[in-house]
């Protein structure tokens, strides 16, 4: 449940006929109050001899009382409150509770005081109320509003237990503004996937990953095809900008515009700039080159070295630039989403997406350090899209496996710093990825599998002791694990390049713990071919055994995935 507590308003009668009337697009449907300071307040919505003008005077009396020098100016106070789209739908007399709650617990109207400020609570959809209130108490006071908001999101955490209702992390302030209800139903009634605002936010992600000067921002944004409008003062400096989408428009067909800062605190102009060039202001305006394009698989490469450099700074660096690798790494993932190919794009879009609130929190980012992060989301946007077969097939494997260990690392550092909501978002991501490194890494890892089912006893045997003599505590997890056999081969790839496979493997397995892995032998090879610098699809390695049945285009016997089960081939 999300309360939100608007700006103060001027005028009672404009409120009070926005909540009564059709509202944006025609959305509020049988507009009737559920409660009020007095149970015998006029309901515009269900008596038809009640007048918004008596529900007016009624609310303003407090306020008209007080001499016309003493009134506040902006005496309307406006909270709203909403359900999650999957709770049940509330009663009448379920939301009237709410709203007592919720006016005793901000401060409006304290329980058992009788000068306290006069309010109502409107309900004009299924899934929220409003309620509006004036600042002026009965005894011409001023309420105690101290600490308002956050109040009044403790008192929805204990309603949500109360009515078995979805369980919201607490916030700290630094999440994104989601949807309005309007917004959500004009996407529905258009058709859209998502609302305007969450497909801005996510598109303006997108530019930002990697860039590295304004110019090339702007440029991003006008290539993904959103409509742009900046604010330049007298001076001619930037000062910020709105992006639209060009088939969304208002009553008068005019595009809807929104500020960056209103998509995300981190999408203002000068949050994007304190990313380019760890801060540095000699960016702005200026043309940062376009770099070389280093090809799919290298750029996946390349990703999967800065997020294990990543991975040391989480569990190791300071919170500024802890925070800064965290942000960073939502630029990557945004990167890899935008360049993935079909099977794995949907999964690593709803990462990113997901992730998008676990790169914000109080602690502030000491950019600069996150370099290469950044790069590397940089190198994946100029790489263009990846084909999801051979090597870059299986280097987007490589990658997700690191980032998949990134995501939960930042995901265990929000949850020590009892940032609930970034701990949880993080979580979520983890799990896409999880899923999308699945369907990455079916080709390549069977592959393997069967490679190394056609190893020599004798061979398989000696990497089997190198195993048990570098992770003695879990090799003989590993030998039961379905995937030993890719890292069988792959350790006998390490040997055949002129590497020691039991010295590569001890450095691996040193990297990071292993433990908690879903496969730990997932983890070794890809670790292992990313040390000895092997092609990560083992089809280009010498005297590979062809595993496709000729003109099938499918692999013969594939190897059976985490869970145990066959892995299905694409």
């Amino acid at each position: 449940m999300i309360p939100s507590i608007h700006k103060r308003g001027s005028e009672t009668i404009g409120l009070i006929k926005y909540l009564y009337g059709p509202g944006t697009d025609e959305l509020h449907i049988d507009p009737h109050l559920v409660a009020a300071f007095d149970p015998l307040t006029p309901d515009p919505g269900r008596d038809p001899k009640a007048t918004y003008e008596q529900l007016e005077h009624l609310l303003d009396q407090p306020v008209n009382a007080l001499p016309a020098s003493k009134r506040p100016e902006k005496h309307v106070w406006h909270l709203s409150v909403r359900a999650a789209p999957e709770d049940p739908i509330l009663s009448d007399e379920d939301w009237a509770a709410i709203a007592r709650r919720m006016v005793a617990a901000t401060g409006i109207a304290p329980d058992s005081d009788e000068q306290a400020c006069r309010w109502a609570a409107v309900r004009h959809a299924d899934d929220h109320i409003h309620i509006i209130a004036t600042l002026v108490r009965d005894d011409g006071r001023r309420p105690r509003r101290h600490n308002e908001a956050r109040r009044a999101q403790a008192e929805c955490r204990r309603i949500e237990v109360d009515y078995g209702l979805r369980r919201v992390p607490p916030g700290d302030g630094t999440a994104a503004k989601p949807p309005t209800s309007a917004e959500r139903h004009k996407a529905q009634r258009e058709g859209r996937e998502q609302a305007a605002r969450e497909e801005l936010r996510e598109t303006v992600r997108r530019a930002v990953a990697g860039a590295m000067s304004e110019e090339e921002f702007f440029d991003r944004l006008a290539s993904a095809g959103l409509l742009i409008r900046k604010r330049v003062a007298p001076s001619g400096d930037l000062l910020g900008y709105k992006v639209a989408l060009p088939d969304n428009r208002n009553g008068e067909k005019e595009p809807v515009f929104y500020a960056g800062s209103t998509l995300s605190p981190d999408l203002s102009l000068p949050r994007i700039r304190k990313r380019f060039s760890g801060g540095s202001e000699a960016s702005r305006g200026s043309e940062a080159p376009s770099p070389p394009s280093p090809g799919p698989a290298s750029a996946r490469r390349t990703t999967a070295t800065a997020a294990w450099q990543a991975l040391l700074i989480i569990d190791n660096g300071d919170d500024g630039q802890v925070a800064a690798h965290i942000a960073a790494a939502g630029e990557v993932l945004d990167a890899l989403a935008k360049t993935s190919a079909a099977h794995t794009r949907d999964q690593l879009r709803t990462a990113a997406f997901t992730f998008e609130r676990a790169t914000r929190s109080h602690v502030k980012a000491e950019r600069g350090h996150d370099r290469a992060l950044r790069q590397a989301a940089r190198d994946l946007v100029y790489s263009g899209p990846a084909l999801g077969r051979g090597e870059d097939g299986a280097t987007t494997a490589m990658a997700i496996d690191m980032l998949f260990f990134l995501v939960t690392a930042a995901a265990h550092w929000h949850a020590k710093k009892e940032h609930a909501q970034q701990a949880v978002a993080a979580r979520e991501a983890a799990e896409h990825l999880r899923t999308a490194y699945q369907a990455a890494a079916n080709v390549p890892l069977s592959v393997l599998y069967q490679r190394g089912q056609r190893l020599s006893q004798p061979l398989r045997q000696k990497h089997a002791a190198h195993l048990r003599a570098a992770v003695p505590e879990l090799a003989e997890q590993i030998l039961a694990e379905p995937g030993w056999h890719a890292l069988a081969a792959t350790l006998a790839d390490t040997e055949s390049a002129g590497h020691d496979p039991a010295a590569l493997l001890t450095e691996a397995a040193g990297r990071r713990e292993l433990g908690t892995a879903g496969s730990i032998s997932d983890v070794l090879v890809w670790r292992l071919r990313g040390l000895a610098d092997l092609p990560a699809d083992a089809t280009t390695m010498p005297n590979v055994i062809p595993t496709a049945a000729k003109g099938s285009g499918r692999v013969a016997s594939p190897a059976p995935s985490r869970d145990g089960q066959p892995r299905k081939t694409r």
